[in-house]
Formats: structure tokens, sequence, C-alpha cells
């Protein structure tokens, strides 16, 4: 009987190897919990794909829309500010019951993600900064001062952006709650200045390293001692290349407050 079930094993063993599949085993063997905040004009819509891939490899992904933007512009108001987002985030982690949570935020996510953190951050595992804004405590979108950022257009306390296309078809870009760029953000909480952090800085084509480096948010995360992590790509590349994206999300997870730069 013992030789019987040994040639049944090995010959299941020749039929099934255990390396077949490993990749996919070792990234599912630990399931992880990502809430991705989007950007501005922005919606959860837009990080559809990249969550599926996450939660085809086996972890879970939560994408809210922010108040006034995505499926919830029909509620704009006057009133919305950062403190608004930062609660949608907070909420959506407290009344889910999410713990250990990795908390991903794109562009200006990363206002809203530094309000998460300062306000919840037992609740979080790691964050991870996606081209995203680095505020410090008290400060504002607006004070920034980037190019772009000057002469916006304002109409009924929404900021139209040049890049919206108000023809295109649904799901868009939709104007953006002016209260959210011009409100401060709170960064003040010790606890949340001890959560791992990992910055990751899109280079596009024709961009060096060394110019990229030369943004304030950059910096900001380099004082506090954060992993920096590079990508080769515009500001939207989790839309061309979003299996390349998920596996760099999930490399950031094991990222420590280090001072290591450039990681790809």
């Amino acid at each position: 009987m013992r030789k019987l079930i040994i040639s049944l094993w090995c010959a299941f063993s020749t039929l099934f190897p255990l390396s077949m599949h490993s990749e996919e085993m070792a990234q599912t063997s630990k399931p992880e919990t990502f809430v991705i905040v989007h950007g501005s004009t922005g919606g959860g819509w837009d990080w559809k794909t990249v969550a599926n891939i996450l939660e085809d490899r086996g972890h879970t992904a939560y994408r809210p829309t922010l108040s006034g933007l995505g499926e919830r512009m029909h509620l704009a108001a006057k009133d919305i500010d950062l403190e608004t987002h930062i609660t949608d985030i907070v909420n959506t982690i407290v009344f889910e019951e999410l713990d250990n949570v990795i908390l991903a935020g794109h562009s200006y996510g990363g206002a809203v993600i530094t309000g998460v953190m300062d306000r919840i951050p037992e609740r979080i595992k790691h964050v991870i900064f996606l081209d995203a804004m680095v505020l410090d405590d008290g400060m504002s979108m607006l004070d920034l001062n980037y190019d772009w950022m000057q002469g916006l257009e304002i109409k009924n306390h929404q900021i139209h952006f040049n890049w919206l296309e108000p023809e295109a078809e649904y799901p868009k870009d939709v104007p953006h709650p002016v209260k959210t760029y011009t409100s401060p953000v709170s960064y003040k909480n010790p606890a949340a200045k001890e959560l791992n952090v990992s910055y990751v800085a899109f280079i596009p084509e024709g961009m060096t390293k060394e110019e990229r480096a030369k943004d304030s948010s950059w910096s900001r995360a380099k004082a506090r001692g954060w992993t920096i992590r590079t990508i080769p790509g515009h500001h939207t590349i989790y839309r061309e290349k979003p299996n390349e994206f998920v596996d760099m999300l999930i490399a950031s997870i094991s990222d420590r407050n280090t001072q290591v730069e450039d990681i790809q």
C-alpha cells in the first residue's frame, strides 16, 4: 500500500509540479487589503483595472470615490473641502471594519491620505504615495504653488482643469471642488509619522531622475526617511501598464523607512 501511495504521489507531482504558478502563489500567499485614493477630478472608476488585478492575485481592493467626483458628482457642493475627502476614506475604513490597510493615494490623493494617516494610523499597515502630493502639517494643495496651479479656472466653486473633456462620454474626469485645494491638512500625530511609507515618482519620457527629484514632494518624502521608488511613465501610467503597476504596489509593501532611493 505504501509503495502504491508513493507511486501515485510521484505521478501526481510529475503532472502538477509544485513549481507550477509559483509566482502567483507567492503573490497570493499573504492577502493584503488595499484602499486606493484617486486624484483630482477622478473617481474610483479610474482604478477598476488595478483593483481587479489585485483581487485576481488574492488581495482585497477598495477604490472609493471622493465626494462630489465620479459617480458622486451630483453631490458636488461649495462646502466640500479636504477634510470632507479625508472623512470619505476614514469612514470607508471604519465602516468596512478594515485593519492593516495598505493605503495608496495618487496625485491629489496624497493630500487625502496624509489626513487619513493622521486620523487613524492604528488601522494602517503601509502607505504608498503614487506620484502624489506630500504636504507638511498646515499646508494646503495651493501652497505647493506648482506652475499648473497658476490661473486656475474656477466656476460655481469648482476647478475646471484644462485636461477636462466636457464632450467625452462617461466615465470621465469632472470639475473638482475648489475648497479641497485651499483647506489645510493636519499631519501632527506622532503615530502617523512612524508609519512606513513608499514614495513612488513616475518619470515620464524625456525627464531624468535628477530633474524629477527637484519636486518639493520628493524632497519632503526624502527628508522624512521614506523609501523612494521610481517607475517610468507619465502621470497615469497605471492605465497603460496595470500589471507592472500592481507588481510595484505589492513590492512596495516590504519597504521600510531606510532612506533607500530609486528602487525599481
